[in-house]
């Protein structure tokens, strides 16, 4: 299967400074981060870091889908070197 994003919700790590967000492939669930580099590096706070993230979700939907083809882990970080 694919790994898919249906569930379009997104949090706020803030001792990480990252987004946290879920990927599904069948019925597995997996986990992302999104660093503030991979999100062009937003303000400090809640509110810049997830309209960062969804400015950009597309983006970081397709580098999770990227990086998770490469070799499967339950947790992915992504920088900005894999949403360019």
């Amino acid at each position: 299967m694919a790994l898919e994003f249906p569930n379009q919700s997104r949090s706020y790590d803030n001792k990480g400074k990252r987004v946290r967000f879920t990927g599904h492939d069948g019925m597995f669930e997996v986990m992302f981060f999104a660093r503030a580099d991979a999100l062009s590096n937003p303000a400090d706070g809640e509110e810049p870091y997830l309209a960062a993230f969804d400015a950009a979700r597309e983006k970081i939907y397709d580098a999770a889908r990227r990086i998770y083809l490469k070799g499967r882990k339950a947790v992915y970080t992504l920088t900005a070197s894999d949403v360019t």
